[in-house]
């Protein structure tokens, strides 16, 4: 089996022993130590384990290794830090938008990849960019107030 090469957070990410068919939530949390991407659901629907490939929001649980090859990968863990967080991650903090947080990685991501392509959403916007993400603890209203908080809204 050849080696599989991808880029994760800006870093060139090189696998000699690989399985193609292996989700690439595997190797972001199991092998590369990233745990800002959580295992859900399992099923690609509950976008926990959102990343952006190639600046597209994908659903890491159910990208096979062998569609990540030779991408770029950006985890929460690449979009900021602590000392400098991204303004996604800054507004989400500002609107205290967590509450359990386990969906809130793939509300940042999602968030971030709409302000990529549109820089000034609508509230309506903004709620279908969000639409499949699921929270279970009911942060809905304070995480929309973070995105446009984000927006400059």
């Amino acid at each position: 089996m050849a080696a599989v090469e991808l880029q994760v957070n800006g870093s060139a990410v090189k696998l000699e022993s690989w399985d193609p068919d292996q989700p690439l939530l595997y190797l972001l949390r199991n092998r590369l130590g990233l745990y800002g991407a959580k295992y859900g659901c399992g099923l690609g629907q509950c976008g926990a384990c959102a990343v952006l490939i190639d600046g597209k929001p994908a659903r890491a649980c159910t990208v096979p290794l062998s569609e990540a090859a030779g991408h770029a990968v950006t985890t929460i863990e690449g979009l900021g830090s602590a000392g400098k967080p991204h303004p996604v991650q800054a507004a989400f903090i500002a609107e205290q938008a967590a509450q359990c947080g386990y969906c809130t990685n793939g509300m940042v991501i999602a968030t971030a990849a709409l302000l990529e392509r549109n820089p000034k959403p609508t509230l309506d916007q903004a709620k279908e960019a969000l639409g499949d993400y699921l929270c279970r603890c009911g942060t809905h209203v304070r995480i929309l107030r973070a995105v446009m908080r984000a927006a400059g809204a």
